[in-house]
């Protein structure tokens, strides 16, 4: 009899061990259940380094949106910068060097708009560019005036003037940053990792030193120059806000819809009243 309800006893025990897992508290269950998978990134967040758009033939990125940013008045007369306070920038010129705040072109248009897509993009990535965006110093001025870039693109710094310069990013999505650049030929490169319109850069050292930076999680963006015009090319097809952005007269916008293979035109007029 006692050896009967040992092996009862035993029996009970071997079924208590297996039906527990061992003691894992999951049993077999818990070791094979899978890990939840994370949502791939998409150019609705940061530019994926590298990543090729989704493209094929039913979704083609050929279309292009071009215009041209018109200025309406008498421009304001540029004011000249007073550089005595550095004789060395001073010796750089021999001619007045004036404010870039407000630049009216010769064919009636207006130079140093920023120019983009600012909504209407399906989420997707984008590849890096492979070169760099270049801001220098210059003759004690910024040169170019307003640039723009992908987000991680990246940006490269050169001193061209025998003098003290410094660069200060003053973002307020990104990281700021503030050089230091005391001799000629001296560079640096930075990036920043966030879509931001716009960022301004100046040098503590010259007051009227002044730049503008657009920061993109995509390619549609450019600046306008000596002829007003811009040409946003590659779109998918698809209904858009086109964006104009001028530091001293605001912004606007414009909705446009383009097709495959199509070219829109939309152009922007700043009237010089918003710039008193």
């Amino acid at each position: 009899m006692q050896k009967k309800i040992a092996l009862v006893a035993s029996v009970s025990l071997l079924l208590v061990v297996v039906g527990c897992g061992g003691g894992g508290g999951g049993g077999e269950k818990s070791q094979t259940a899978k890990k939840p998978e994370l949502p791939p990134a998409t150019a609705g967040n940061t530019a994926a380094v590298g990543a090729q758009p989704a493209s094929s033939a039913s979704d083609p990125m050929n279309a292009v949106i071009k215009g041209s940013i018109a200025f309406e008045g008498t421009a304001p007369k540029g004011e000249a910068i007073k550089m005595d306070a550095d004789p060395v920038c001073k010796q750089l010129h021999g001619s007045p060097v004036y404010t870039q705040e407000v630049v009216a072109n010769a064919n009636g248009t207006l130079r140093w708009v920023m120019v983009y897509v600012k909504d209407g993009l399906a989420p997707r990535t984008y590849p890096m560019p492979t070169d760099s965006v270049t801001i220098d110093q210059q003759g004690c001025v910024y040169d170019p005036h307003v640039i723009t870039m992908m987000a991680n693109q990246p940006l490269k710094i050169l001193n061209s003037d025998p003098t003290l310069h410094n660069i200060h990013a003053m973002p307020t999505v990104n990281q700021g940053f503030n050089i230091g650049m005391p001799t000629k030929g001296m560079k640096s490169t930075k990036t920043f990792k966030e879509p931001e319109v716009p960022i301004h850069i100046k040098c503590d050292v010259h007051k009227w030193m002044s730049s503008y930076v657009g920061v993109f999680n995509h390619p549609f963006h450019g600046v306008t120059g000596e002829d007003g015009s811009f040409e946003i090319k590659g779109l998918p097809a698809g209904t858009y806000t086109i964006e104009a952005w001028h530091e001293k007269l605001g912004a606007q916008t414009a909705s446009v819809t383009v097709g495959a293979s199509e070219t829109k035109e939309v152009s922007f007029t700043f009237k010089a009243a918003a710039a008193s």
